[in-house]
């Protein structure tokens, strides 16, 4: 099995730094249809070398952006994220995104989120649940405090990244709670967004 460090998907250039995730979401595309036309389940989680190299090999150029998102949680790897993010930044004017599940500070038991000024551009936080108990259900967390700790990341990183993103896909869930997750995002500053479930 190939590593499929980097794919295409729209207008974007994806990195897939990991296939480890601290969450279990119901919906999640790796569980489904996955992304037509590319293989993402690693055989090792690349190196920062290695993600670099794979970057070389490509025009940066014809991308409307570069997004860290894959089958796992890309703040697993946050030493592999900065370092990468700083050379597409050496070399490119593009823009990065990054998918997260915002528990980056459980999971490294420190305030990560200043470590992501100058090198992200906009954050998207997968919020998907009105409460504890909703997103527990949908979202499975391996970590305690999983949805407090997403919340508090929203907050404090709003300081560091420009643009701030809650997202929720839109099953498992009704109308109601798609309202009061807007809320939510709305309450803590930030913008909000719902995704189309692909399963």
């Amino acid at each position: 099995m190939d590593n499929t460090i980097l794919y295409e998907y729209g207008g974007g250039l994806y990195i897939n730094l990991t296939n480890a995730c601290t969450n279990k979401c119901k919906f999640c595309i790796r569980d489904f249809s996955g992304i037509q036309g590319y293989d993402l389940w690693l055989n090792h989680n690349p190196s920062v070398d290695e993600v670099i190299e794979e970057l070389k090999k490509v025009d940066l150029s014809k991308y409307d952006e570069i997004v860290y998102c894959g089958y796992g949680e890309p703040m697993i790897r946050l030493n592999e994220l900065i370092k990468s993010a700083d050379y597409i930044k050496s070399v490119s004017n593009l823009k990065i995104r990054l998918n997260t599940n915002g528990q980056a500070n459980l999971i490294h038991k420190r305030d990560v989120t200043p470590e992501l000024k100058g090198r992200i551009d906009t954050i998207s936080i997968s919020l998907n649940g009105r409460n504890e108990a909703q997103y527990n259900e949908i979202c499975l967390p391996e970590l305690s405090g999983a949805y407090e700790a997403m919340l508090d990341f929203t907050k404090k990183v709003k300081a560091y990244v420009p643009k701030v993103v809650m997202s929720v896909v839109d099953t498992y869930i009704n109308d109601d709670d798609i309202d009061a997750c807007s809320k939510i995002a709305e309450n803590l500053g930030v913008e909000f967004r719902v995704r189309k479930f692909e399963g």
